[in-house]
């Protein structure tokens, strides 16, 4: 049996399970289990894979069989420039949420005159958004990550520390932006927060609602109640001519720059994702 035949194997099952993107997975897989990229994985396939490897293939492939997320299984997965550890204290970092950095980064470039402005990503997870800005952004900036979980803060560390950015950001337990006392603190504040509506949980892809932690999903009835908590926090604590950045469910858009307006925010902008859905929100306090 040659790794190609067992990668084909493992596909079959994990479609035949419901798993649409088995073969991926199964290469995925495979990748790590070799030590390779999936994307050299072409050069291994007519070799025959020892016994130990097989074995782990199999774990592996039953664990998505259930409906367990490959990112999980793996215990690392890219964003951006990084490679992050992931597992059940976080939610997984996902491709839109890059368009969101990006956002961010572009939005400071173009405001150079802001000396080590201070920036604060709420809900931060495994630290994706602000461990990427810390990563890519040239200038000076005072960097925090903030979640209510400490769980998420703990694996968040963690991946300051596999990074090499933990000179860079800190991190804490923090309920949203309760902690604060001073005003005008803060120049930007970012957040990916749950925003699902509560009742729409229960129906997500099982790989979602089984795995993946409700605290980082669940946006209460109709999905914005974080948004409307962390914008009035917004007021106090931005600096004027500081700016949210917010990643927003695709039906939102309309809801948001409604409820940003009756903030008094201005020059609010909802951008599309890559696929051509809402995505994301941002907005500049006078």
């Amino acid at each position: 049996m040659t790794w190609r035949d067992i990668i084909e194997k493992s596909s079959r099952f994990l479609i035949a399970k419901g798993i649409d993107d088995g073969e991926s997975a199964s290469e995925f897989l495979a990748a790590r289990l070799l030590g390779v990229t999936r994307g050299m994985l072409a050069a291994t396939l007519a070799k025959q894979p020892e016994q130990k490897h097989i074995d782990a293939m199999r774990r592996g492939v039953l664990r998505l069989a259930s409906g367990e997320p490959l990112q999980y299984i793996l215990g690392e997965w890219d964003f951006r420039a990084l490679t992050l550890k992931c597992d059940r204290r976080a939610l997984i970092p996902r491709p839109e949420t890059e368009g969101l950095v990006s956002l961010v980064l572009s939005y400071l470039a173009k405001k150079s005159y802001l000396s080590a402005p201070f920036i604060v990503d709420v809900g931060t997870g495994t630290g994706a958004i602000i461990l990427s800005i810390a990563k890519e952004y040239k200038g000076e900036a005072i960097l925090l990550g903030s979640d209510v979980s400490e769980e998420a803060i703990k694996l968040a560390k963690e991946n300051s520390a596999k990074t090499k950015l933990e000179n860079k950001v800190e991190f804490v337990v923090m309920d949203g932006l309760d902690d604060f006392e001073d005003p005008g603190i803060i120049d930007i504040i970012i957040s990916n927060p749950p925003y699902i509506a509560s009742a729409e949980c229960d129906r997500l892809d099982r790989r979602v609602k089984d795995f993946e932690p409700r605290l980082a999903l669940d946006g209460g009835k109709e999905g914005l109640d974080f948004y409307d908590r962390y914008l009035m926090d917004a007021l106090n604590l931005l600096k004027s001519g500081g700016a949210v950045f917010f990643e927003i469910g695709e039906s939102q858009g309309e809801q948001i720059r409604k409820l940003m307006r009756n903030y008094g925010f201005e020059n609010i902008e909802i951008r599309q994702d890559l696929a051509g859905r809402d995505r994301y929100a941002s907005g500049i306090l006078p």
